[in-house]
């Protein structure tokens, strides 16, 4: 056995040169494959990682947007139940008004007609006070005189009378 050194060269060339071919042919088309392949995944990555973020922006956007909608919605009601109160008060203050009015009116109906009772009365009191006074003095008075005595009598009876003045 023997060591040819030019069969060790020769060899070692066409190694070299297939390794060179297959290289050219078969690994460069593989890394250029395996480049593209990565930017793919890179961009992808990327892609995936602004998706997130514009997720992650929306969700941000979308509960913003919801508590200004619950801040609007609690103001709305807030509004609502103070025009309700306003309301309800000014219906309230109407009503008592109203009631205030109608018992200020029947009180003056009633004064009006307890006048008018006690003038009948007076007047019903002079007229059987003077047919008294004419049978018991045995003549008749005249009229005018009559009633001024009669007014005159009433008058003072009505200023002694004890609570005459809780009355009126």
């Amino acid at each position: 056995m023997t060591i040819n050194l030019f069969w060790i060269l020769i060899s070692a060339s066409t190694f070299v040169v297939f390794a060179g071919l297959a290289w050219y042919f078969g690994f460069s088309g593989l890394t250029r494959n395996l480049e593209t392949r990565r930017a793919r995944i890179e961009q992808g990555l990327r892609d995936a990682d602004e998706a997130r973020r514009e997720r992650e922006s929306a969700a941000d956007e979308r509960q913003k947007t919801l508590a200004e909608a619950r801040k609007e919605a609690q103001e709305i009601l807030a509004r609502a139940q103070r025009l309700s109160e306003e309301e309800r008060e000014r219906g309230i203050a109407e009503t008592r008004a109203e009631i205030e009015r109608q018992r200020e009116q029947a009180v003056s109906e009633i004064n009006a007609e307890r006048q008018r009772a006690v003038a009948e009365v007076r007047s019903q009191v002079a007229d059987l006070a003077l047919l008294a006074a004419g049978k018991v003095v045995g003549e008749t008075m005249n009229d005018e005189r009559q009633r001024r005595l009669v007014e005159q009598f009433l008058t003072e009876v009505t200023a002694e009378a004890p609570g005459a003045s809780q009355r009126n």
